[in-house]
């Protein structure tokens, strides 16, 4: 994203973390020393955080070294740290030891490829918030700055039979994602303490409820618009329960060879109908590709397209997925109040001023408004 609506913002310049890498390290290797067998010695260097990428949890990329059994041991790693709360963080709450537990259920149960999920620390005191610390694993993001849909990219340069792999690739590492379901595992630290007679009216009124909590001063007229119609239309041709990725969007994977090898960000995740995601993974590509064409580029319309995705994914997982329409809604509502509380984060840091009407926040306001009244759907074959 290269601008945020109400102000001037580029996109190399967003905030993304208010912590020294350098101090962070020090910590780090003061921990790790606790951590490890005595004797064990370790050092960290080659300390980093990413520039692109992501704007909720801070990342930071790191080489550690020390003594295991008299052998020389090298590991690169990344560890995700809780954000502080005067950062004006994206969500007002992250559960970093849920992310981890979720990793490990992942990498244990299934064969998505997930990075190792190695230590977690619930000792806000170590770094200034929660973390834990993973595997690092090689690989091409489609980026986000530029979006990948703008050209310029790996992505972009691809063949369509290279996007029709990297296509296929993240659909059956959704699929395999959920076979983990309620009725095999336990799965109820991730269910929504609200009320709703189905995973996806809960899903619905938890977000309901953050939207509210989020905008309570200065109420978003088109969100609660939007919300209203999901609670009024909530579907019934949706799969049953099952671990849901939540933030399902290309952009959370790490691609070799135009095949998945790592699936990163699991914040979001929670119980819900395979649908959600599938939703999420469809509309998060459409919102590059809009904004690729509202700026004058040819974008990547035959990709992520929702019949491809459902045809792809019933072939996977046994089972065609419902109509995905009121999901994407559902998916594009949520990434606007996010996109909302990206562009307060960016005013908060003095990056853009506040635009007289406060909906101008939501850098995807028209589509909105066209999902609503209709409009929109011709255009992505539904």
């Amino acid at each position: 994203m290269n601008s945020v609506n109400g102000g001037a913002k580029d996109a190399d310049r967003i905030t993304r973390s208010t912590r020294d890498p350098r101090e962070v390290a020090e910590r780090l290797q003061r921990w790790l020393s606790d951590r490890l067998p005595r004797g064990s010695d370790p050092t960290i260097r080659e300390a980093s955080i990413p520039e692109s990428n992501g704007m909720s949890s801070e990342t930071l990329l790191f080489t550690a070294r020390w003594v295991e059994s008299g052998a020389s041991i090298d590991r690169r790693l990344v560890a995700r740290i809780e954000p502080p709360a005067d950062a004006h963080p994206v969500f007002t709450h992250y559960d970093l030891g849920m992310q981890h537990r979720v990793m490990q259920l992942v990498g244990e149960h299934t064969a998505v490829p997930v990075p190792e999920a190695l230590w977690y620390e619930p000792d806000s005191a170590v770094l200034g918030g929660a973390f834990f610390v993973m595997s690092r694993v090689d690989g091409l993001v489609p980026p986000d700055v530029l979006p990948y849909t703008f050209g310029d990219n790996w992505v972009f340069a691809g063949s369509d039979a290279n996007r029709q792999m990297l296509e296929a690739s993240a659909v059956r590492a959704l699929a395999g994602i959920h076979s983990i379901t309620p009725d095999r595992h336990d799965l109820r630290y991730l269910e929504h303490p609200v009320a709703g007679a189905s995973s996806l009216e809960r899903s619905l009124n938890h977000w309901n409820s953050y939207h509210e909590v989020m905008v309570s001063e200065e109420p978003s007229p088109l969100l609660t618009a939007c919300f209203s119609w999901l609670h009024d239309n909530l579907p019934t041709d949706t799969g049953g329960d099952a671990l849901s990725w939540g933030d399902a969007r290309i952009g959370n994977m790490l691609f070799r060879d135009f095949q998945v090898v790592a699936v990163l960000d699991w914040e979001m995740a929670e119980v819900a109908p395979p649908e959600v995601d599938l939703g999420w993974l469809c509309y998060l590509h459409r919102f590059f590709h809009d904004l690729a064409v509202q700026l004058g580029s040819p974008g990547l319309p035959a990709m992520l397209r929702p019949p491809d995705v459902r045809e792809v994914y019933g072939r996977w997982s046994g089972r065609e997925p419902g109509d995905l329409t009121w999901h994407m809604f559902y998916a594009a509502v949520r990434h606007g109040l996010n996109m909302r509380r990206v562009a307060e984060r960016a005013i908060w840091f003095g990056e853009a001023s506040r635009p007289a009407d406060v909906d101008d926040l939501i850098m995807h306001r028209s589509t909105l408004e066209a999902m609503l009244d209709g409009s929109y759907w011709s255009s992505v074959g539904l």
